[in-house]
């Protein structure tokens, strides 16, 4: 199966004089599932213009980086996701090794504008589009447009013209593990603007292959490469330096933690606009291969279940499992389920501060986004071919044989624990999600 998703905006993305002196930005959107029954999702003025053009030029930039891929495999660079509704706009992207997720949320207080209509697309960030964000200056005024609005002549005379974009589908798939990973996140320091600086100017030079750890020496905070119990241990420490150029613009920094070292996410706060960095445990391993989800493919949920509430629910609307279980009268466990569903196919996002998930609609077919788990697809197959045997199940465990090439892996499942014999269960003790072969013993003795 292809790793991208080839497809053809159908105009440009602009920035145009308006009247009044002030600019607007158009953002061409694209949507494979629905067709477009408004002019655009969102019109309005921006609060804090020069702030925002700053942070999508830093978000641009994560998009166009990479930690472990030559430049020849990063030569050709993707878009950010922008999801637009209730009240709020958030701009997320990858870099292109996904190992690196970074967002931008205009809180409600942060515009005044309208929400024609609510949903999530992926939009047109090419160079002229980065040029003309970096030439809006603090005392201007930006105008927003999430969509096409209407055929204007762009700022000086000169348009900015779209192309074929390939959407990488491991972007799909690590929206999935982030905020699994955020969820499971909580708050560990919070340092003012000088503190963040003096933190920054401290990151050794060049790329760090090591582990480093940030501590609280004293009344000051520092990266050190010696372990410590107390200290939030991160990987590739050199990512970072992509939040350098909004330093100096933030009020404040929050770090929050994984509780296994999975993640750390770095969010700057500017008024009503925040910006997110999160960091995968190691600078070679991208959260799209995390497998974190996966399990939860396992579960048996009706497609029109999901079918049905991608339609009913709207951009960035808080999601709540019990509360959707009394209002569409399902079981407990079927709200479980389905929320486990619509997290492992990427529809819902994670927001730190609010401690609650939103929902993200994708514009792409839900058939095409629960196809991208390999690992899944490799675990039916085996169980079409007949190659798993229960060899012991009781209430407590569960044992069977998965036949290999050349070889039979043993799989044990005792409660919440599980183990597997294979290369890949050893190397990664579960750390990065469940193994074809245990994913192929829970899916049999479920049906």
């Amino acid at each position: 199966m292809s790793d991208t998703i080839t497809y053809q905006y159908t105009s440009s993305s602009q920035i145009q004089s308006v009247d009044g002196g002030s600019d607007a930005l158009f953002l061409s959107k694209y949507n494979e599932s629905k067709p477009d029954a408004a002019p655009c999702f969102f019109w309005g003025n921006l609060k804090q213009p020069y702030l925002i053009s700053r942070c999508l030029i830093t978000l641009s930039n994560v998009v166009q980086s990479s930690f472990n891929m030559s430049p020849f495999q990063i030569a050709m660079l993707k878009d950010p996701i922008v999801t637009a509704g209730n009240e709020r706009i958030r701009f997320e992207g990858f870099s292109h090794c996904a190992g690196v997720y970074a967002r931008v949320d205009v809180l409600p207080d942060g515009h005044d504008g309208e929400f024609l209509q609510s949903g999530t697309t992926n939009v047109d960030f090419n160079p002229p589009m980065i040029a003309a964000l970096g030439n809006v200056r603090k005392q201007e005024s930006l105008v927003l447009s999430v969509g096409k609005k209407e055929v204007s002549i762009s700022n000086e005379g000169k348009k900015v013209v779209e192309r074929k974009v390939p959407l990488p589908t491991k972007w799909i798939k690590g929206l999935t593990t982030v905020q699994l990973y955020l969820a499971d996140s909580t708050p560990a320091f919070t340092l003012n603007k000088m503190q963040t600086i003096q933190l920054f100017r401290s990151i050794p030079k060049g790329k760090i292959k090591a582990d480093y750890f940030l501590i609280k020496r004293g009344n000051k905070w520092v990266f050190t490469p010696v372990k410590q119990r107390s200290g939030i241990c991160i990987g590739g420490l050199h990512r970072l330096r992509l939040l350098e150029p909004l330093l100096p613009l933030a009020e404040r920094l929050q770090v929050f933690a994984h509780p296994k070292n999975q993640s750390t996410t770095w969010q700057l706060y500017f008024g009503d606009l925040r910006f997110s960095l999160s960091l995968s445990r190691e600078s070679w391993r991208g959260f799209s291969g995390e497998g974190a989800a996966l399990e939860a493919l396992v579960e048996d949920v009706p497609i029109k279940w999901i079918e049905s509430f991608d339609h009913y629910a709207y951009a960035n609307q808080a999601f709540n499992p019990s509360l959707l279980a009394i209002e569409e009268n399902l079981s407990l466990q079927e709200s479980q389920n389905l929320s486990a569903q619509l997290s492992a196919m990427g529809l819902l996002g994670y927001d730190l501060d609010d401690n609650e998930f939103f929902y993200r609609r994708l514009p792409f077919k839900l058939k095409r986004i629960m196809s991208l788990n390999p690992r899944l697809k490799n675990a039916e197959k085996l169980l079409e071919q007949g190659k798993v045997e229960i060899i012991d199940k009781t209430a407590r465990r569960i044992e069977a044989k998965v036949a290999g090439t050349g070889v039979h892996h043993t799989v044990v499942i005792e409660g919440d624990r599980q183990r597997c014999t294979c290369t890949w269960f050893s190397k990664n003790q579960g750390e990065r999600g469940v193994c074809k072969h245990i994913l192929a013993v829970k899916k049999l003795v479920r049906n």
